[in-house]
């Protein structure tokens, strides 16, 4: 059973590695390109029930949604949107077994999304990344780190409240 565990947690890794490795994660400079479907062009009927033109057609916009949290998706990825980033960054490493993470991790993101872009928030689930999990150190979950310009600046373990969680991120800020 647990080899059977290990290998369906192997192949999840290759496919999301593969998938990432062929997916561009950043838009193409000026923007994604308005998507056309030419699905179900029915023919318009003229006079006497003779085809005419065909309908347009349809354009979908595509936007580009500013979210302030994301899901780490493998060590290249931490290391250019977490390490590179200009933005200080909130680290949440987590566990979907683990209770105490799954009342922090909201409180953490409501808290993040109120500074309006001054700092963004990172999600690293410890069981897909246990390469990220051994080199900053965790040992327990949650663990929050606080990154600026690369650098660990501040840590904590455990749940914490909103009001702690203000402090934290404003101490981060600046």
């Amino acid at each position: 059973m647990e080899t059977h565990f290990k290998r369906a947690m192997a192949q999840r890794l290759l496919l999301r590695r593969f998938l990432t490795s062929i997916i561009p994660r950043m838009p193409p400079q000026g923007g994604w390109a308005p998507l056309t479907s030419r699905t179900q062009q029915t023919p318009q009927h003229g006079h006497g029930g003779l085809p005419g033109t065909a309908s347009p057609a349809r354009t979908l916009h595509t936007t580009r949604v500013c979210s302030t949290t994301f899901n780490v998706q493998d060590g290249p990825d931490f290391q250019d949107r977490v390490v590179n980033s200009e933005t200080p960054v909130v680290v949440d490493f987590h566990a979907q077994w683990c209770g105490p993470c799954k009342i922090l991790g909201p409180r953490l993101e409501k808290m993040v999304a109120k500074q309006h872009g001054k700092v963004v928030m990172a999600k690293v689930d410890i069981d897909d990344h246990t390469d990220l999990a051994i080199e900053y150190e965790v040992s327990a979950v949650p663990t929050v780190l606080a990154i600026k310009n690369g650098d660990v600046v501040d840590k904590f373990v455990g749940i914490k409240d909103e009001d702690q969680l203000e402090a934290f991120l404003k101490k981060l800020i600046g």
